[in-house]
């Protein structure tokens, strides 16, 4: 006698055969979304900035598109629509959005170059206008997680392949982001990586066509829920899956700050911390998924996972703040850059996996936890997920924007510990109310009281840390620490060095210190351009620093106005306090003015010009800096020169490599193709450069030079370089280290950094380890000539131009 198998079982049966497919064609579907998202992290931050808000709109707009189409497609998606097609229409949806968004981003600074708005509510205008042009290719992203789960049922089985399909997502976004972030921007652009994203969305897109040619089309009719679902639509759950959600993007942005200090804020550092916290998604979700099918109380179980989630919580914030920073590892002991991404990455995994693990595993015990006997699959789907993502916009603007310089990673970790309590007893309470369980109650008391605790003691991150980020196991005890802050957009450390030297830290790196070769560039970059100039009325510098660089131009008898473009807010008032005898007041002078916010949108809305515009930007390693490196920079800032201006650049040489220098050079003599370099030399070696450009060609006149440096109204400038030791203007000229057409042949070779690739970033990230600041400068000297065409110079000065040239370089 045949077995007659029931409507559903029959509707049901052929779709199964698909549904591996279906995992394959979510992961391209995950690879595609990570590229975008790295590229588009790339983009946020030439329009909006290298700030806390570009990574805040990116990972909020993302998961605002994700909410809303995850919301969107059950309710509007025609049941009778074939769902592997209309999968297929949202994948090339995205493809084309991606394109646009690409094409489209850029234009979004000229918006406001007829208003020439700056500041906060400039940052965040822009930040709105970008979220707006990254909503539509989001949203289709959202939709197609539901629209792939009406192909399943609201089962035990079914539910536990929801979750299989998230996991596959996130493995195919672990795959995604390390190809964008080691490979397509390294290697190629923008541009290429947004079109390996689109092409992958085409890809999945005709997969999904096929797919649809072979498999019927299933319509599922909902069924009333099954006897004794009484818990079906447990909304506590959703609360839960919200809490989850704003933990973890709350712990993305902490942790990424946190492990940027330790591993260096590289593009690199950001792709591993990335991937690591995806493994953990993808693991979870999978291994979730598997335990749901056989399981009797989900809710409960929903409830326990999110307890463990605070335990590893206070886990990992333990381990960045008591436990790796101290860990006896020198990491400057190979240059190979595959084995500090190696021990970076065993550092990630040990510190983030157990969190990102039990995050995975909420989404699926969440679906379980909320999924009725029949019923829509899309639309259970859909508002899980929407609640998780829902509570990730709110948890990456609080941590990013309010918390964080409101009351510090330390403080912000505990925050993330009490969510995950709350999240656990909003499930649990319930649960265990109905059960009356002495054993269960004491248990949950146990753990909320053990959970206080923990929270209670988290640790500040060491100030070494901050001073020194990765090199804190090789300077600890050379210095003590003075004051530690955190910012918005940096964390920033005053030290006092053994020889009584202060050193001004921003995000792991000094940045200034009273040192005489610091001391020496800082106010080279200022004094200089200005001697040369004569009478520069005005002065724009980006970065302020410790602000000696902006306290040169105080000194200057014909300076009338002096602008500071600075992001961090936290960084002038902290100078003030060590610095302001080196930076001669500068922040009380009424000549001064202060901008907080990116040089790079000032730079290009601003309808003023400058007589000297001076460039101390941090290392081109570090994420976004890059930005300030770029030909198209260099173009906005050869624009905003008045007739006769000059623009100066600082070049570091240590920590870095040649192919990094050279990049940085050659791309600056492409925009300033009559420009010069001028050392400041360490000991007679190499240390770091500062280079010159002017608007037009232009000859030195050395001996004009000499006599402001010698004159009554320099007298205050002349003391100041007289401190660095420079006794006359000839001495600071002689140390010129060459021009374009000197260095031609060395250059040769040179990438140029544009903003379609700022390839810079991946060469100088390469190259965190090296020390060939010797070889570098040495290199480059055989290439050396006493520039005629430069210098006018009369013969009573022309031997000691002479002579102070050849006691450099040598």
């Amino acid at each position: 006698m045949s077995k007659v198998q029931s409507p559903s079982t029959q509707a049901a049966a052929p779709s199964r055969r698909y549904h591996p497919a279906l995992l394959l064609l979510f992961a391209g579907s995950g690879c595609s979304a990570l590229i975008y998202e790295i590229v588009w992290y790339q983009l946020l931050q030439l329009v909006i900035g290298s700030t806390a808000v570009s990574l805040g709109v990116l990972l909020a707009t993302f998961m605002g598109g994700l909410c809303l189409g995850s919301l969107l497609l059950p309710r509007y998606l025609p049941a009778d629509r074939h769902l592997l097609r209309a999968y297929a229409m949202i994948e090339i949806g995205i493809g084309v959005c991606g394109v646009l968004v690409h094409l489209g981003m850029p234009l979004i600074s000229g918006i406001y170059v007829a208003a020439a708005a700056h500041g906060m509510p400039s940052i965040l205008m822009r930040a709105v206008i970008c979220s707006i042009c990254l909503l539509p290719p989001t949203v289709l992203m959202g939709a197609s997680l539901p629209a792939a789960a009406r192909w399943l049922e609201t089962s035990a089985e079914g539910v536990s392949w929801m979750g299989l399909l998230y996991g596959a997502n996130t493995a195919g976004a672990v795959f995604g982001c390390l190809l964008a972030g080691f490979y397509l921007l390294r290697v190629f652009s923008m541009a290429a990586g947004t079109l390996t994203a689109a092409l992958l969305n085409g890809g999945v897109a005709l997969l999904s066509l096929l797919l649809a040619r072979m498999s019927p089309h299933k319509v599922q009719a909902e069924a009333p829920p099954a006897p004794g679902a009484a818990l079906s639509g447990y909304w506590p759950a959703y609360v839960a899956i919200a809490l989850s959600g704003a933990s973890a993007l709350g712990a993305e942005v902490v942790w990424t700050r946190l492990l940027g200090l330790m591993l260096g804020a590289t593009v690199y550092t950001f792709s591993i911390i990335l991937a690591v916290f995806l493994v953990g998604l993808g693991i979870g979700s999978a291994v979730g998924s598997i335990l749901v099918r056989g399981m009797a109380k989900p809710q409960a179980v929903l409830g326990w996972c999110q307890m463990a989630l605070a335990a590893t919580v206070a886990w990992t914030a333990w381990q960045l703040s008591t436990s790796l920073p101290y860990w006896p590892i020198n990491p400057f002991l190979s240059t190979s850059l595959w084995y500090t991404f190696q021990l970076d990455l065993v550092r990630c995994l040990w510190a983030i996996l157990p969190a990102a693990l039990l995050w995975g595993a909420s989404f699926p015990l969440a679906l379980a936890a909320v999924a009725p006997r029949g019923g829509d699959p899309g639309r259970l789907v859909g508002k899980v997920y929407a609640a998780n993502t829902a509570g990730a916009i709110l948890g990456a603007l609080a941590f990013s924007i309010v918390l964080i310089p409101w009351i510090g990673t330390r403080r912000c970790e505990s925050v993330m510990i009490w969510i995950g309590v709350v999240s656990a007893l909003v499930a649990l309470v319930p649960v265990v109310f109905r059960a009356r369980s002495l054993v269960a109650t004491g248990a949950l008391v146990f753990c909320t009281v053990c959970a206080a605790a923990m929270a209670a003691h988290v640790s500040d991150v060491p100030g070494e840390l901050i001073a020194y980020g990765r090199r804190m196991t090789t300077s600890t005890g050379q210095s003590k620490i003075l004051q530690t802050a955190e910012g918005m957009n940096s964390s920033i450390a005053i030290s006092q060095w053994n020889d009584g030297a202060i050193q001004f830290h921003v995000s792991g790196k000094v940045e200034a210190s009273t040192e005489p070769y610091d001391m020496r560039l800082q106010r080279m970059l200022g004094h200089l351009p200005s001697l040369i100039h004569g009478q520069p009325k005005s002065a724009l510098i980006v970065g302020f620093g410790a602000g000696v660089t902006a306290g040169t131009f105080v000194l200057q008898p014909s300076i009338q106005r002096i602008v500071i473009c600075e992001m961090e807010p936290l960084i002038p008032k902290t100078a003030k306090q060590y610095f302001h005898k080196e930076h001669y007041d500068v922040l009380d002078d009424h000549r001064t003015q202060v901008y907080y916010d990116d040089a790079r949108h000032y730079v290009l809305t601003t309808p003023e010009k400058f007589d000297i515009i001076t460039s101390d930007p941090i290392h081109p390693f570090v994420k976004g800096s890059a930005t300030l490196y770029s030909k198209e920079y260099f173009e906005m800032v050869k624009d905003r020169l008045n007739p006769g201006g000059i623009v100066t650049q600082w070049v570091p040489l240590y920590e870095t490599d040649m192919e990094t220098v050279k990049s940085e050079i050659a791309t600056f003599f492409n925009v300033f193709p009559d420009g010069a370099i001028f050392a400041n030399e360490l000991n007679g070696g190499g240390y770091d450069l500062v280079m010159l450009g002017w608007a037009a060609p232009t000859k030195i006149d050395v001996d004009a030079v000499e006599q402001r440096f010698e004159s009554a109204p320099f007298r205050a400038v002349a003391q100041s370089l007289g401190q660095v030791g420079f006794n006359s203007a000839i001495q600071m000229l002689g140390t010129y280290a060459g021009r374009a057409s000197d260095l031609q042949q060395w250059l040769a070779d040179a990438q140029i950094n544009r903003d379609g690739d700022l390839r810079l970033q991946y060469l100088a990230g390469m190259a965190l380890n090296d020390s060939q600041e010797n070889d570098i400068y040495g290199s480059m000297m055989p290439f050396r000539r006493y520039p005629d065409s430069l210098f006018t110079v009369s013969d009573q000065r022309r031997e000691m131009m002479m002579s102070s040239f050849a006691s450099h370089g040598q």
